[in-house]
């Protein structure tokens, strides 16, 4: 029987500023994203947000920290909503400013994963500065870059600087690779394959791909077993796995057989309220016997657990694996 008290940590909890959203609301690319975002929560979690009974937390941090406690997750990285493709431009769903705000009262609890794109769009010298200045004034422990709004994919020359900045600063970087799930914005920019020409050439970089890279899942898990700082996170398809786990299971599976079980960790992306669902299933994960005779699968370890739960992220993000519930 799995432990249930080793130290849990997931990236990627998406805060979004409810005054912006309503002063956004009148926007014809509101609804359009939101049935998008309902289209990956049908896969992902098996609900429609935009029912008219629909019920879910609302994404800020007194509502986080309930499902932090009822899920006995120690700590989250807390991230903003960019998408200011969704209104022309005119503002993010969410901003740093009001990201620290939110995290403010749970200290050792909540931590800043900073977003300070889109990087080329805005100007990669003021992304640079906003960069340093969240890390070494604002304690970001994580910075994600979210190419799907930019104007270029991630392997565009002109972000260059920006990675090396990210070198300078030893922050690893949170990177959404995939498929973009919503729209207006083109998949093109975050194909796994993208990450190899940075890898190449920033190889003290660290990269946590998110969402498994899908649906180019094995592409990227050949080339985390290339590179030595490509990490792969479950956030997000988490909630697919956990509803449908023999999905998980090959997952998981395969990249155990091309990465050691360290660059393998947890994230959220989903409403707060499916954080017990998703936690429990790594809690308790196993690939059954029938697909390690027939696939050469590893057997789960409950060293792999703690570390898929929690420690492999907070070594990353630089963080005491310490329980806090």
């Amino acid at each position: 029987m799995a432990e249930n008290d080793h130290f849990v940590a997931l990236s990627e909890c998406h805060f979004m500023n409810p005054q912006t959203m309503e002063e956004l609301s009148y926007y014809p690319g509101m609804p359009r994203w939101w049935d998008s975002v309902n289209g990956v929560m049908r896969a992902w979690a098996d609900r429609d947000l935009t029912a008219e009974d629909a019920e879910w937390p609302a994404p800020v941090a007194e509502e986080l920290i309930k499902h932090m406690d009822i899920a006995e997750v120690d700590v989250c990285f807390c991230l903003r909503e960019g998408m200011m493709d969704v209104s022309g431009q005119t503002a993010p769903l969410s901003t740093n400013g009001f990201m620290m705000q939110q995290i403010a009262p749970y200290p050792e609890r909540m931590y800043l994963e900073c977003m300070v794109g889109p990087i080329i769009r805005r100007g990669v010298e003021h992304a640079i500065w906003e960069l340093e200045y969240m890390v070494k004034e604002c304690n970001a422990k994580l910075c994600k870059v979210y190419a799907p709004e930019d104007l270029g994919g991630l392997d565009d020359r002109r972000l260059w600087p920006f990675y090396e900045k990210a070198c300078e600063l030893d922050i690893a970087l949170t990177v959404h690779t995939g498929m973009s799930y919503v729209v207006p914005q083109p998949s093109c920019h975050t194909h796994p394959d993208r990450l190899d020409q940075v890898l190449l050439d920033f190889p003290e970089l660290k990269i946590i791909a998110y969402h498994m890279g899908w649906p180019h899942t094995e592409e990227l898990i050949g080339l985390a077993g290339k590179h030595t700082n490509l990490y792969l996170s479950m956030s997000g398809i988490i909630g697919w796995y956990a509803r449908s786990p023999y999905r998980g299971y090959h997952a998981i599976g395969t990249a155990l057989q091309w990465v050691e079980p360290h660059k393998i960790v947890m994230g959220l992306d989903l409403t707060f309220d499916d954080m017990k669902r998703v936690v429990d299933w790594v809690r308790t994960l196993q690939i059954p016997e029938e697909l390690r005779e027939q696939y050469g699968y590893l057997e789960i370890t409950e060293d792999m657990r703690k570390g898929f739960l929690g420690t492999n992220l907070a070594r990353l993000a630089k963080i005491e694996p310490n329980k806090r519930v």
